[in-house]
């Protein structure tokens, strides 16, 4: 936990959150404004608040989490998951979605297999008319 209350950059607290694999990274995603900060748009060096709103991308999904501890510093997955508290409605809307992406997995849009000649020459035919 962050000790001298210090104000802890908004790319520094998303990586050290591990929402991003490099600073860099995350930087990027706050400066395209991909991430929201109490549903604006900002700056990487932002100060981080406790208790404010972050949208984050993650994936095919955006979550939505509340800042719960500050620290600059990344730590094991389980110390930086206690970070933040994702809300129950993102929670949902990310289950949701992949649902949804595993039952669209089910009709793919290829056929079982490729038309043989015969059918082949009859969909020119028919594309033709």
């Amino acid at each position: 936990m962050h000790q001298n209350f210090e104000p802890v950059r908004l790319d520094k607290w998303l990586w050290a959150a591990r929402f991003f694999k490099t600073r860099a990274i995350a930087r990027d995603a706050v400066q395209s404004g991909k991430v929201q900060y109490n549903g604006q748009r900002s700056k990487p060096g932002k100060g981080v608040e406790l208790g404010a709103m972050i949208k984050v991308p993650s994936g095919y999904d955006v979550r939505d989490v509340e800042v719960m501890e500050l620290c600059d510093k990344r730590r094991a997955a389980p110390l930086a998951q206690k970070m933040y508290k994702e809300t129950a409605a993102s929670m949902l809307k990310r289950q949701e979605n992949a649902e949804a992406r595993k039952a669209n997995a089910f009709h793919s849009p290829h056929p079982e297999n490729r038309p043989d000649k015969k059918q082949r020459r009859d969909l020119i035919k028919f594309k033709h008319q």
